[in-house]
């Protein structure tokens, strides 16, 4: 089949005189269609506007706005912009705290440095206009108004293609800025860019970004390419900075560039590929080879879309509108993107401690697995894990063991990685949780054993615990009960000035810990993490049944304010923070009493609805003060806490609500208002709660549950990775009909509100029939 449709592309894009490579309509499967990587993209961060690129890979190219102005802390909105209207040029790698490898082209007098947004033609950045650009999954084009110049771009797993149509004219540009900063990529420490001949370019560049600084200091990140001309130039230099060098074929250091000059024709295109590798320029080359020696920009393109279609295929959908089509595959299409490949085709891999790792290969030759680079896992197991465990849980089989690889060479999982470096984005550690549900889950083909040694450790360490593995304040926590308030932004040994957050947060982790253990025969320590997991009690005040920071002396905080975020908080606040209870919600609900908790809960998001579930701020902090904040982790298993209580449907109603709401399909309002995206967790929080399947535990129970919502859907067929088929089907369904009134799961009712993972896994057909008021008889059985 999939032969068959890479044929019928191949005739529909070479039958079509069109004048750039952009997709038809005909060549494009109807499920990219759907995909808008443009929603979103006001205060984006920087790994978030990748078009140019294929599902989990190491090439991601998009075009930069401000990638050049890099960002103070290593986490703001950086690289691409939908509100700017100049392009700098064109990264090719795109990840967390990895960033570089500036590719662009202009006509007329040379110029080396980029400019800025307020003083475009101060570099060689180009003004654009929406109208001249087009993005797609697996494609991006914009046509550069300065220059007349239009640039392509695509991408295969670890080659990027960069094409430019250029006028006519006797002074037309490649540039290859290499030795400057780029988006969340840091400082620039050393670079080297060289003209080998006939056409062939490499270079490398190092870089050390904030994350890595203050989570592994010393440490650095290596990006490195190798890339091949379409055409040979008719001359070359390199330049630093606004200092250009005629002639010269290799230059190294900070803001190392070379160029080469073209006399083009009108329309005539010359483009660059180039191989990408976090180990060597061999490496790079090699990747260049394997992927695309003989791969033209339209076969890479092509091949692209292909992959792009038959990965979003995984979960088709029917009914409802096209703009919920557009939302739920654009949020798939997120989903799938981040978190990209850091691993070669001969499975070399950089290693924490500098060294180059090898991936042990199969007979075929192939790598046993694929290495990745990934943002932390702070609130993944609300969206992507779950998503991946239902239909990829081949990625997720790889996700663990890339942990398990950083912590055999280290010694300690971290929560996030960029080239196996720690940059564990908040101070926490949930890879524990996270490799804890892919066992429950049955995606187990890596050392088990190592894996409980890591996640143990990791919820119960705290002797020489490094700043890179998070939990600095787990000492506390074991010893203690509790982690102590400390005022003030820092995390160690003494206590946290987001003590609450922390304990609730170990205190979840600890349980899914312990659940490993349990389904491992491992009683002594089965006892140990369930001990720790009832720490989030000593928080709770029953005076005002709200959580609340504890100081050293172990008595609460006095003038204590629920709406203040950082006082005892990450990113959040006592109103938010009182429901993180996750792993033992039925204590949680007995503790507050369920009737004031129903009543407080649906008086949260009666209100939060008025704000757009997160505030209309273009900020990504924007709802830190309010009651519920969709746009940051900690709210995301909240609305679905009603399946826990007498009233469920109330999870039906919300869920549909901020579907509809805090969701769009602007280029401002996308994800909230300038919300962190965060590598596709808020996009894959909409799939799963448009399917109406979500696990507030995260699948962490030895017999790992989803509850059911309120599909927005009217058929939903999904592959499952059991190579089964999923089907739900929403009977009755509307945007008013939201409440469900019953559920037929293979010709038998079904009156739970959670069904078992395994069973859907294995395959089954659900039909809901759906109604515009609750049928609250429907769950006498729980």
């Amino acid at each position: 089949m999939k032969n068959i449709l890479y044929l019928f592309l191949v005739v529909v894009a070479f039958s079509c005189n069109v004048p750039q490579s952009a997709p038809t309509q005909e060549a494009k499967a109807s499920v990219l269609d759907y995909v808008d990587p443009n929603i979103g993209t006001a205060h984006s961060r920087w790994f978030f506007y990748t078009p140019a690129a294929v599902p989990f890979g190491m090439a991601k190219l998009g075009p930069s706005t401000d990638g050049s102005y890099g960002n103070e802390q290593g986490w703001e909105a950086v690289g691409y912009d939908s509100r700017h209207e100049s392009i700098e040029g064109f990264a090719n790698l795109h990840e967390f705290q990895v960033g570089g490898l500036l590719f662009t082209a202009m006509t007329g007098d040379l110029r080396t440095i980029p400019g800025t947004l307020d003083d475009p033609d101060g570099g060689y950045r180009s003004r654009f206009d929406k109208k001249d650009e087009e993005a797609s999954p697996g494609y991006y084009r914009v046509l550069l108004k300065d220059y007349g110049v239009t640039a392509e771009l695509t991408a295969t797993k670890r080659v990027g293609y960069q094409k430019y149509t250029f006028p006519q004219s006797r002074d037309s540009y490649i540039l290859l800025d290499i030795g400057n900063q780029l988006g969340e990529s840091g400082k620039v420490k050393d670079a080297m860019v060289r003209y080998v001949g006939d056409g062939q370019v490499e270079g490398w560049v190092i870089t050390y970004p904030e994350y890595v600084k203050k989570y592994q200091a010393g440490g650095e990140v290596r990006m490195y390419f190798s890339g091949v001309l379409d055409r040979n130039p008719d001359a070359i230099g390199t330049f630093r900075n606004e200092e250009a060098y005629e002639g010269e074929a290799s230059i190294s250091g900070k803001g190392a560039g070379i160029y080469f000059k073209y006399t083009t024709e009108e329309d005539e295109s010359i483009g660059i590929k180039a191989g990408f590798s976090f180990t060597s320029i061999e490496n790079a080359r090699e990747n260049l080879d394997a992927e695309a020696a003989d791969l033209t920009f339209e076969d890479a393109l092509l091949a692209a879309q292909e992959i792009w279609a038959e990965e979003l295929n995984k979960i088709k959908v029917s009914g409802s509108n096209e703009e919920d089509k557009t939302k739920f595959y654009t949020g798939l299409y997120h989903a799938l993107l981040g978190r990209g490949l850091a691993s070669d085709v001969d499975g070399s891999f950089p290693q924490n401690d500098g060294s180059i790792g090898s991936i042990p290969l199969k007979e075929s030759g192939e790598p046993a697995f694929n290495f990745y680079n990934t943002d932390a896992v702070w609130g993944a197991y609300w969206n992507l894990t779950q998503l991946w465990a239902l239909a990829w849980p081949e990625y997720y089989n790889d996700f663990v063991q890339t942990h398990l690889a950083v912590y055999k060479n280290s010694g300690w999982l971290g929560d996030g990685i960029a080239n196996s470096k720690f940059v564990s984005g908040v101070g926490t550690n949930f890879v524990s949780l996270i490799i804890a549900s892919a066992y429950q889950c049955g995606i187990r083909d890596y050392d088990v054993e190592l894996a409980f040694e890591a996640a143990y450790k990791n919820e119960v360490a705290y002797q020489n615990r490094i700043e890179g593995a998070g939990k600095t304040d787990l000492e506390g926590f074991v010893k203690n009960g509790y982690v102590a308030y400390v005022p003030g932004w820092n995390t160690t040994s003494e206590g946290s000035g987001f003590s609450v957050s922390h304990s609730l947060e170990y205190a979840y982790s600890a349980y899914s810990v312990a659940q490993f253990a349990k389904a491992l025969g491992k009683d002594e320590e089965y006892e140990e993490l369930m001990a720790l997991a009832d720490n989030w009690k000593n928080f709770y005040d029953d005076e005002i049944d709200f959580v609340r920071p504890i100081m050293p002396s172990g008595e609460f905080i006095e003038d204590f304010d629920t709406f203040a975020p950082w006082i005892g908080f990450q990113e959040g606040n006592a109103w938010q923070y009182t429901f993180y209870v996750p792993h033992d919600p039925e204590a949680l609900i007995s503790r507050m009493g369920e009737r004031k908790f129903v009543d407080r809960l649906d008086s949260i998001f009666t209100v939060s609805e008025k704000t757009k579930f997160g505030g209309e701020e273009i900020d990504a902090f924007a709802g830190l003060t309010y009651l519920y904040n969709q746009g940051n982790q900690p709210n995301l298993h909240i609305p679905w806490l009603f399946n826990y209580t007498d009233h469920p449907w109330l999870t039906q109603k919300w869920v549909r609500r901020i579907c509809d709401e805090f969701y769009g399909t602007g280029p401002v309002h996308g994800y909230g208002y300038g919300q962190d995206e965060d590598q596709g967790q808020l996009g894959a929080w909409y799939v799963m709660a448009a399917m109406g399947l979500f696990d507030v535990k995260g699948l962490i129970e030895t017999e790992p549950t989803f509850q059911f919502g309120s599909p927005i859907f009217d058929k939903i067929e999904i592959q499952t990775g059991a190579s089964n088929k999923l089907t739900i089907e929403a009977s009755n369904n509307s945007k008013d009909n939201m409440y469900i009134q019953s559920i037929n799961i293979d010709g038998s009712l079904f009156t739970e509100s959670q069904i078992p993972y395994e069973r859907l896994k294995n395959g089954a057909h659900i039909i809901i029939e759906m109604g515009s008021s609750p049928q609250k008889e429907l769950y006498d059985g729980n």
